[in-house]
Formats: C-alpha cells, sequence, structure tokens
C-alpha cells in the first residue's frame, strides 16, 4: 500500500477562507459536523477555500446557506501530507479515480448511501494523508482545501487570523 509521508511532502503554507454564521465565528475551526463531500456526519473535517472566489463557489452547492448571512473568515494553515486530486500521478499511485471524488454525492448521502467520495477520503487516510486538494466543480481553477484532522499532534495546524 502506498503511504504518504507528511515530513516529506511538499507542504502547504497560507491564508485560506471559510464562510461561517456570524453567531458561531469562535467555532470556524470546529470544521464540519455534518455529511459533506469528503466526509460522513460522524467525522469533523475541516473544508477552506484558497480564494474568497473559491469561496463564492462552493457556496453555489449549499442552496440552504444564505451568503449575505454569511461572514468569510480568514485561516492561516500549515499542513503537509495533503495529496493534491488535480495531479494525475499521485492519485494512479494511490490508487484513486478522480471520477469517484468529484461524483455527485449529496443525494445519495441524504438517501443514507455512501458516496464515493466517501472511499476517496478513507483510501487517504488509510495512506496517511492529512487532508487534500479538491478542484473547483464551479468555476475551474479554483480550489479548495479539506483537512481531515489540525491542530493535533504531526497533524496540519490551523488558526483564525487575528486571534
Amino acid at each position: 500500500m502506498t503511504r504518504i509521508d507528511s515530513t516529506g511532502a511538499p507542504a502547504i503554507r497560507g491564508t485560506f477562507y471559510r464562510a461561517v454564521d456570524p453567531r458561531f465565528r469562535e467555532f470556524a475551526i470546529a470544521g464540519s459536523r455534518a455529511a459533506g463531500r469528503y466526509s460522513r456526519a460522524h467525522e469533523p473535517t475541516l473544508y477552506l477555500s484558497s480564494s474568497v472566489d473559491g469561496v463564492e463557489a462552493a457556496m453555489i452547492a449549499h442552496k440552504d446557506a444564505r451568503p449575505a448571512d454569511l461572514e468569510i473568515v480568514e485561516i492561516d494553515v500549515e499542513a503537509s501530507g495533503i495529496v493534491d486530486l488535480r495531479d494525475a500521478e499521485s492519485l494512479a499511485t494511490l490508487g484513486i479515480d478522480l471520477a469517484d471524488a468529484v461524483a455527485p454525492w449529496q443525494d445519495i448521502a441524504a438517501a443514507g448511501g455512501s458516496p464515493s467520495s466517501w472511499a476517496v477520503r478513507d483510501r487517504l487516510l488509510e495512506a496517511g494523508a492529512n487532508g487534500l486538494i479538491d478542484p473547483s466543480r464551479k468555476k475551474p481553477g479554483l480550489w479548495h482545501l479539506v483537512l481531515f484532522r489540525w491542530n493535533e499532534a504531526d497533524a496540519p495546524t490551523v488558526r483564525v487570523r487575528g486571534s
């Protein structure tokens, strides 16, 4: 089995963005607690965008959220062990099909099924990944950072900018 070397993997360092309800700003880095593209409801996952435009593109898929009511929070990240889903060679090495990652998931999850993107997460965790880079499906060229673990030993570190 191919393993991700979190000490030797390319590092990601920079400011990322997340839309949050201002009433819950203090929980901005707690991660999502509901099912998501790469997470079952019981798997806290931190979904971030590489740009404000990326946040806006991601919100297109979340019809229940009202972007006018949300605040965009800046989050500083230092991470290793991140798999870039835009890198076909990395995906082939890990035995991951990009089509599984980008397939529709919401209706499957709502019906009690297991979307193929959850299996992508499982495979990456087995390989030792801390997260992934997810290309935007709504606006090609934009991308998101998805963290499976953070702010614990040997994991990416995140903090809300200005705190």
